[in-house]
C-alpha cells in the first residue's frame, strides 16, 4: 500500500474545503494517509510566508473572494469571517494525534468535522466539549480530547520540523512517500494522477 503525508492546521479553510476528497481518492487508489497537524503560523515563520492578518489589504482582500469561490463551487457552507478564528489549535491537533495513534474511526471525518466547526458552524475547537463532540462523531473516544496530551505535543512539534524538511510550507499539503508534493485543497486530482501513474 502507497503512504502519503497530509500536513494541515485545524484552522486553515482551504484544508476545510478539501472536504473529504483526499480520503475519497485515497480510498480508490489504496493509499493509507499519516495526517500531519500543524502549527502553521510557525511554518509560515519558518518557510517565508505571512499570516493572514500581517498581508497587505488586497491580499486580504482577495483571500477572502476566492474561499467563496471555492466554497460556492464545492457546494460548501463557509464563514469568511468565523467568531473562533484564530484560536488555539492545538488541542484539536493533540486529539487527532490521540485519534490516529489509537484508531477505530474515520480520522477523515474526524479533521472535517473540526475544520467544518470552526468554518461553518461558529464552533470554538479549543474548547473541550467541541472536540470531543467530534470525536464522537467520528466513530472515537471522546476521552481522547484529555489523553495523551504529551505524545500530542510531541507529534505537533515534529510534524512542524517534518513539514519544513519536506518542503512543505502552506497548508493543506500533501507529500507521497517518494517526496512528490502537492499544495492545494485543487490539487487533489493532481495527486490522483500523480498516484495511479
Amino acid at each position: 500500500m502507497a503512504a502519503l503525508d497530509f500536513y494541515f492546521s485545524t484552522l486553515s479553510p482551504y484544508a476545510y474545503l478539501a472536504g473529504t476528497r483526499l480520503e475519497e481518492m485515497a480510498a480508490r487508489q489504496n493509499v493509507r494517509i499519516t495526517y500531519k497537524p500543524l502549527d502553521i503560523l510557525a511554518l509560515f515563520a519558518r518557510t517565508g510566508g505571512t499570516s493572514p492578518k500581517e498581508r497587505h489589504v488586497s491580499r486580504q482582500e482577495y483571500r477572502l473572494i476566492e474561499m467563496q469561490r471555492q466554497a460556492t463551487k464545492l457546494g460548501m457552507d463557509i464563514n469568511l469571517k468565523p467568531s473562533h478564528w484564530p484560536t488555539n489549535a492545538a488541542p484539536s491537533s493533540y486529539a487527532i494525534v490521540a485519534a490516529q495513534s489509537a484508531g477505530g474511526g474515520d480520522m477523515g471525518a474526524l479533521v472535517h468535522g473540526l475544520l467544518r466547526a470552526v468554518w461553518a458552524e461558529e464552533r470554538d475547537i479549543a474548547q473541550d466539549e467541541v472536540i470531543k463532540s467530534c470525536l464522537t462523531s467520528a466513530g472515537f473516544d471522546a476521552e481522547l480530547a484529555e489523553s495523551g496530551l504529551l505524545a500530542g505535543a510531541q507529534a505537533y512539534a515534529q510534524n512542524l520540523e517534518d513539514a519544513v524538511k519536506a518542503g512543505v510550507f502552506g497548508a493543506p499539503f500533501y507529500v507521497t512517500e517518494v517526496g512528490a508534493r502537492f499544495w492545494g485543497q485543487d490539487r487533489i486530482a493532481d495527486l490522483e494522477q500523480h498516484l495511479s501513474g
